[in-house]
């Protein structure tokens, strides 16, 4: 048995057990993975894939457990590797954070200038994907670090932490009717089009809750990935927008009113997610606690659920 079977196990159930795909991915033949898939197999004496012919179509039973053994191996050989890499690079090395639009243009650009400038020989890798694809890559060790709303807290397999609270609230163009409505209420809201995120993203899921315990069904005639986009078609006169508060800047937004209505729509936090077992470098601590004090390395850890 030796590492390059077990990526290959991994790898397969990864490609859906294309075993082309598994050879890409790993820089060998197919001929070479169904050759180290045989040899496996007839080391330990069972099958670990179904097969129709020649073509591998899912896991069996001891493969499936096989799996998650071969996770946990890979992990653990990928934190020797960071440990090693501590105490001999202890400023240098590679740091991957995935975040969402919001996150990545809104809540990190602080965070990670304040980061380079104390680790200048660190390179900073910042994906921007949705939320599901951020889990992905924090389960593959794609990524080290993720920031999102939606998704983290419910992946068993993740650490999350609480980053910061926030709240929508609605652009409109300057001189619109709704900055005179006071209080601003979901009726008023719903009595023009809207302008917001998809669903799934950005807690649109709290804005569809608001609406439909009022009774309401707002005409989104428009949904975007980011803040930026809603308020371009705002300006154009397409809707009313609604958009995290943190994504308006009234030095830039000129054509636009920010109108606060906290009370109309639940808070939506975004977390931090670590996933579970993968070691970190100690930058990666210092970058997580520049995005909040209280999250500092005792408290990350303190917080880390046994594997």
């Amino acid at each position: 048995m030796n590492f390059q079977q077990l990526r290959i196990i991994r790898e397969a159930a990864r490609c859906n057990f294309n075993l082309t795909e598994v050879g890409n991915a790993l820089f060998t033949s197919q001929s070479g993975v169904s050759k180290h898939i045989k040899d496996l197999e007839d080391e330990l004496g069972v099958e670990l894939f179904v097969r129709k012919g020649k073509r591998l179509l899912d896991l069996t039973d001891p493969g499936r457990e096989l799996l998650e053994i071969v996770e946990r191996i890979l992990l653990d050989a990928n934190n020797i590797k960071n440990l090693v890499e501590q105490y001999s690079k202890r400023d240098e090395g590679q740091l991957t954070v995935v975040a969402t639009h919001t996150q990545a243009r809104y809540s990190l650009p602080k965070v990670i200038t304040e980061f380079k400038k104390a680790f200048p020989k660190v390179h900073l890798k910042l994906h921007q994907a949705g939320p599901g694809e951020i889990v992905s890559m924090l389960l593959s060790g794609e990524a080290d670090i993720g920031v999102a709303t939606e998704a983290l807290a419910d992946v068993t397999k993740l650490d999350s932490f609480p980053y910061y609270s926030w709240h929508h609230a609605v652009v409109v163009p300057a001189g619109h009717p709704l900055e005179q409505v006071q209080p601003l209420t979901l009726q008023a809201l719903a009595d023009y089009s809207i302008v917001t995120y998809h669903e799934g993203l950005t807690g649109r899921a709290k804005i569809d809750q608001s609406f439909a315990k009022a009774g309401l069904a707002p005409d989104i005639v428009m949904s975007a990935l980011d803040a930026d986009v809603i308020k371009t078609y705002v300006e154009l006169g397409m809707g009313i927008g609604i958009i995290a508060s943190m994504a308006f800047n009234q030095a830039k937004d000129t054509d636009l009113r920010l109108l606060k209505c906290e009370y109309l729509f639940d808070a939506n936090t975004t977390y931090i997610a670590l996933r579970r077992g993968h070691y970190l470098r100690s930058f990666a601590y210092r970058f997580i606690e520049l995005c909040s004090p209280k999250l500092d390395e005792a408290a990350i850890r303190a917080g880390l659920a046994p594997l």
